[in-house]
């Protein structure tokens, strides 16, 4: 059976959902995505990945700033669209909405709900320390992500998953499983399961505060924050009052008493910096108004700003009188 079919969404994460679809046999009947944003240093307004995308396949396109008018939900509604896709959309989907398809809208979530209902599921699995992940292909109804579910794919998460990475992985088994859920949606054969809420987490949404390293916290949460906030806003410290970025990080053996934020060792090779507890070791890093560079870039022309000894995460980036060893 084909499927007329309304899709909304707005980053590269919903584009490859939507390139899917397009490849299908079911018909796409136009595409709601975010309105054009400014971006860059020049702030021009840049269309999002979906437009972009239902662009150049000649589809119509639409970008309300909401879907609560009565004007808006009588134009989605004209589509007299059998199933609406949604993906990272950005708007919240009033109940006019979720009820004008034939067979309603789905979601397709980047967790395994009930676990990380919200904004954020990708960095939020990986500051926890989740070992799993994957995508559910929900029912959507009119609470936050709490619809039934119809279809999980699921995914191992390494020991140094990003978000990048983490999203691509996502991104690969998203597609199939809308896919397949369609054909099930086809042919009257879904079987949805009700989400237990009493297992639920939220995932809140990043905030770019979040970003700034906290040394008194373990080594090891420190690391995974440096993984989760990885592209998106990136991992920072405070050196000589201004910000020091670091995108890839790793745990180290070392012990040392040293106080948090202390780097213990600063070299080609090496980069170490004391935490709460146990050591970090920083390898890729970026300075402002530079590009992310390996330790032996910093060493080359940077590594003056960063002496063993020097205390990060505050204005001053200070050496104390008596530098710590590297530690054993």
């Amino acid at each position: 059976m084909r499927l007329k079919i309304l899709f909304a969404g707005t980053p590269e994460f919903a584009a490859r959902h939507l390139r899917a679809l397009l490849d299908s046999e079911h018909e796409l009947l136009a595409v709601y995505t975010q309105p054009d944003r400014p971006k860059g240093r020049g702030k021009k307004l840049a269309a999002s990945p979906v437009k972009e995308l239902a662009v150049a396949a000649g589809l119509p396109v639409l970008q309300p700033q909401s879907l609560k008018s009565e004007e808006a939900q009588q134009a989605l509604a004209a589509f007299n669209a059998d199933i609406m896709i949604v993906v990272a959309y950005g708007l919240i989907l009033p109940k006019a909405v979720l009820d004008a398809p034939q067979y309603g809208c789905l979601n397709v979530h980047g967790s395994v709900l009930p676990r990380w209902r919200g904004a954020a599921p990708i960095q939020r699995a990986i500051e926890t320390g989740d070992q799993r992940s994957g995508v559910t292909i929900m029912q959507m109804d009119a609470g936050l992500d709490t619809g039934d579910m119809l279809l999980v794919s699921e995914c191992e998460i390494s020991a140094n998953e990003n978000a990048a990475s983490l999203h691509d992985k996502l991104a690969e088994l998203g597609p199939p499983a809308l896919l397949t859920t369609l054909e099930q949606v086809a042919s009257q054969t879904l079987q949805p399961q009700k989400q237990d809420n009493a297992l639920a987490t939220y995932a809140h949404k990043i905030e770019k505060a979040e970003g700034e390293i906290q040394w008194q916290e373990p080594a090891t949460l420190i690391q995974r924050k440096v993984n989760a906030f990885n592209p998106f806003p990136v991992c920072y410290t405070m050196l000589n009052g201004e910000r020091l970025k670091i995108h890839t990080a790793q745990l180290s053996q070392i012990s040392t008493d040293a106080a948090p934020g202390t780097v213990l060792v600063a070299d080609r090779q090496h980069f170490h910096v004391a935490c709460g507890e146990n050591v970090l070791v920083v390898e890729r890093l970026q300075l402002p108004g530079k590009k992310a560079m390996s330790l032996a870039e910093f060493a080359n022309g940077h590594s003056q700003l960063c002496p063993p000894g020097t205390v990060l995460g505050n204005a001053l980036g200070t050496v104390p009188k008596t530098a710590p060893g590297k530690g054993e």
